[in-house]
């Protein structure tokens, strides 16, 4: 397959739906074999088959690190090492005024926005390392770096996953890794549907970013010369 990704592979999480699908899409479009990760394997054996080009989908609960483990595994045979990008988006957005959430969900939220992206980046950092090429993208949003009402969990959650880019930025620098974080305002997806609008309203679809806007981010960070590292990517609707 040709393209400025061609015989690269790639692990995007959150992959099923919305932001993750569009990025797998802009990836594989670009020649990278591509690896989607979800929990939901219907809808990630239809992305799958998609994408074409020998995508493979890995149901994951990327929270869980035996999991993660597993399906990287299940990857390294499958591509033959480790991927060269991984992009870390999946996530959870259920607001609720901290006075009302319960500890289960702030701990999941936590789980899912913020640990599962530690354990993909410990998961395949050594092998990257090793070969003085890789490349990890986290998928932020603007919530971290502004507060907003009934985002307790989900801010923190991403305020902590911009922290562990900055910090992975500064351990890699100069090893040939790069990290980018990808910042959007709010993007039109599903996720909206499930959202409590007594809680948060959701803004009218002409306020919000499409999921290819984010997508064509990545794309263009993944896409620059190995010299070049794009650090990060904050998108506003216009």
């Amino acid at each position: 397959m040709s393209g400025a990704l061609a015989g690269r592979t790639a692990l995007v999480s959150g992959a099923s739906s919305g932001i993750g699908l569009a990025v797998a899409r802009a990836l594989a479009g670009a020649g990278a074999r591509v690896a989607v990760v979800a929990r939901r394997a219907d809808r990630l054996a239809a992305a799958a088959a998609e994408l074409g080009g020998g995508a493979l989908a890995i149901p994951c609960d990327l929270a869980d690190a035996p999991a993660v483990a597993r399906a990287l595994a299940q990857l390294r045979g499958a591509f033959g090492g480790a991927p060269d990008l991984v992009v870390s988006n999946a996530g959870i957005f259920a607001p609720a005024p901290l006075a009302a959430m319960s500890e289960d969900a702030f701990r999941d939220t936590l789980a899912v926005n913020l640990v599962a992206p530690f354990l993909l980046a410990r998961a395949v950092l050594p092998d990257m390392l090793a070969r003085r090429a890789g490349h990890l993208v986290t998928i932020g949003s603007a919530a971290d770096r502004q507060a907003f009402p009934g985002s307790g969990a989900y801010g923190a959650s991403k305020a902590g996953a911009r922290m562990m880019h900055e910090v992975l930025r500064m351990e890699t620098r100069g090893t040939g890794v790069r990290t980018t974080l990808v910042s959007p305002a709010a993007v039109d997806t599903p996720i909206w549907e499930e959202v409590d609008p007594s809680v948060v309203r959701a803004p009218h679809a002409a306020a919000m970013l499409d999921a290819a806007d984010v997508a064509r981010a990545v794309l263009y960070a993944v896409t620059q010369p190995a010299t070049v590292n794009v650090d990060e990517l904050r998108l506003s609707c216009a």
